[in-house]
């Protein structure tokens, strides 16, 4: 039976909806599929009431991607500890969580992006473009205070994080990570190389380097 709460069965559409394209592929998901999924009557059009169609549906959920993205964007940035080592850890948990949260959404876009070339063009800047140069900017801050020393904050930023988002993207595509490693380890050990390629001061550097 359908559930009568609007702002639930709106939720549901859009959570069925997306699982479904990501499951089946967008073209062999129909709208009638999608009805079904949330305990509606195929035939009924009552997805009509909540969205205009299963573009419309796809539309939302990239949207609303971008705004949990820049959300977390805001709030990692505000979090950040001052420890150039603590806020790379911070950084990659919280791209990794960011990822795993969208899987099927990213999962569609890595599959259906020919389909449909704008809107995912808008996931890409808004979320992993983004990402590139909000992590070169921090990398800049850093060189700046010192705690890093590194020639190119753009370029390093690059290597960084594409080094990190291919290990979720790739078990999200293929089901393997790279070397089929233990995420606890690829962490580690990506946030240590992150520490040398950046040349990151030790405290005690730091320390003398401030003291009269």
């Amino acid at each position: 039976m359908a559930r009568t709460t609007p702002g639930v069965t709106r939720e549901r559409i859009l959570e069925e909806a997306v699982r479904l394209f990501a499951t089946s592929g967008y073209d062999a998901t129909s709208v009638a599929d999608i009805q079904v999924a949330c305990g509606l009557t195929a035939g009924s059009g009552a997805l009509y009431k909540h969205f205009p169609s299963k573009r419309a549906l796809l539309e939302t959920a990239v949207r609303r991607n971008l705004e949990t993205m820049a959300q977390k964007n805001r709030e990692t940035v505000a979090q950040a500890p001052s420890d150039p080592r603590e806020a790379l850890r911070l950084m990659a948990s919280t791209v990794w969580s960011v990822i795993d949260g969208d899987r099927d959404l990213i999962r569609i876009m890595l599959r259906e992006f020919t389909g449909f070339p704008e809107l995912f063009e808008q996931m890409w800047q808004g979320v992993i473009a983004s990402l590139y140069r909000e992590c070169a900017q921090w990398i800049s801050v850093q060189r700046e205070l010192g705690t890093v020393e590194v020639a190119d904050p753009e370029a390093t930023a690059t290597v960084l994080i594409s080094s990190l988002t291919y290990y979720p993207l790739l078990r999200i595509l293929i089901g393997h990570a790279p070397g089929d490693l233990d995420p606890d380890l690829f962490l580690s050990t990506w946030v240590d190389q992150a520490t040398r390629a950046l040349n990151v001061r030790d405290a005690d550097d730091l320390g003398s380097r401030v003291r009269p």
